[in-house]
């Protein structure tokens, strides 16, 4: 019997696509409270500031929900782990814009956390397990293009309907379209349980890796100076910058489109150069945060500047997620798991500092300003890798060709999505 899974030479399985769209609708659902923080702050009743703790709220429970579900999950069956958390999801949404409570909508947005990180850490190898050996990458970079994609269109589409429909429209539209995609997960994975081999105790002893947890360290700090000023970019644009609101969007599209060509750079150029682009892009995005300080003032510099943090953060992201993997050896789910947490750690600081920086003497330039430090932090673990990986690398002797794949202190094989 052919599996549901298989298909034409060249082409990746339906499967990865259908989970690409999974990926989808819960980057979305992470970053487009951002674009809802007024909506939400005056219809609950809350400031702002307390409006964006649903941002560092799901952070929090993907960093929880990630590595926990990861080693929860490990042993049972994938299909009834996928479709279980895409159904947990949609309830999530459902219990959000049915309350008037902040604090409902507040718990409501850590147990759609926990879901996602359950889909995250399972679709990842169902997705690699599914294409095959050689087209894992692949099928790796697709489900990270669904994330991306959200930024570009899920994200501003929703922020854009909060402003006609209030922003419980998008959340309900979540709700359905997640209950969509638990049936098609039901419909296009195959029963097939979990390998009875797996050890916990093999995934949790790889990670004594020292250059792990620098890369890990990375990611968290990467995020958090880009999400502390992303997290806030709404007033930031409409009160310092001038954007009207319904433009607003429309920036939004700007910032998921610079994430786009960044996830895309770092594919490219980490591959070959990964300390080089790591380094170069961390010190950039460090600098474009901090002439966001003066220059978000007028609409134009303000909108490239949102592109350019988008551009230059996001460049990081695919390189120190490969770096992670490569680094654990056979910890690779754990690992997988532990680098979303890692971003999300890096989330939920980065707003919570932005959030705090916002009510304090700063203002609307105190988002930007925790962004410039905790980016230019980053610089600090990837030196550190540098310098590591070229007093690991030996140097060749006279008359001794050098390998080229001695040349690459890491391969992209088997990354996977934040």
């Amino acid at each position: 019997m052919s599996s549901p899974s298989r298909t034409a030479p060249g082409k990746l399985p339906i499967v990865v696509w259908v989970l690409a769209a999974g990926t989808f609708l819960m980057g979305t659902t992470e970053f487009v409270v951002a674009g809802l923080l007024p909506a939400l702050s005056a219809d609950l009743g809350v400031g702002v500031s307390r409006a964006g703790l649903l941002i560092t709220a799901f952070a929090l429970g993907m960093i929880i929900g990630s590595p926990a579900m990861a080693m929860a999950t490990l042993r049972l069956p994938r299909r009834r782990t996928l479709v279980l958390a895409l159904v947990v999801f949609s309830l999530g949404h459902v219990v959000a814009a049915l309350s008037t409570s902040f604090t409902v909508v507040l718990a409501a947005r850590v147990v759609t956390a926990l879901a996602t990180g359950a889909f995250w850490s399972v679709g990842a190898v169902v997705a690699t397990t599914a294409a095959g050996p050689a087209a894992a990458t692949r099928a790796i970079g697709v489900m990270i293009g669904g994330l991306t994609l959200a930024n570009v269109v899920g994200v501003p589409v929703g922020s854009f309907a909060g402003q006609f429909v209030g922003w419980r429209g998008p959340f309900w539209a979540l709700a359905a379209l997640s209950a969509l995609g638990a049936t098609l997960i039901g419909r296009f994975i195959p029963a097939q349980g979990q390998q009875t081999t797996v050890s916990v105790r093999a995934e949790l002893s790889a990670l004594r890796q020292g250059r792990l947890w620098l890369a890990l360290s990375a990611a968290m700090l990467i995020m958090g100076g880009v999400l502390a000023t992303y997290s806030y970019i709404t007033p930031l644009l409409t009160d310092r910058a001038g954007v009207p609101e319904g433009v607003v969007p429309l920036v939004l599209v700007a910032f998921g489109a610079g994430a786009l060509g960044g996830t895309t750079t770092g594919g490219r150029l980490g591959g070959l150069h990964p300390m080089a682009t790591t380094i170069t892009a961390a010190a950039a995005t460090a600098l474009v945060l901090l002439l966001m300080i003066p220059l978000s003032g007028n609409p134009v510099t303000a909108t490239v500047l949102v592109f350019l943090m988008g551009l230059t953060g996001f460049t990081v992201n695919p390189v120190v997620t490969a770096l992670a993997v490569r680094f654990a050896g056979d910890a690779a789910t754990l690992t997988s798991a532990l680098t979303t947490s890692a971003f999300n750690a890096g989330i939920a600081a980065g707003s919570w500092l932005a959030g705090a920086a916002l009510d304090s003497a700063l203002g609307l330039t105190g988002p930007p300003l925790v962004g410039t430090v905790v980016a230019a932090l980053t610089l600090l673990p990837l030196i550190a890798l540098a310098v590591r990986a070229t007093s690991r690398r030996p140097g060749p002797r006279r008359g001794v060709p050098v390998p080229r794949a001695a040349n690459r202190p890491w391969s992209t094989t088997g990354a996977s999505a934040p």
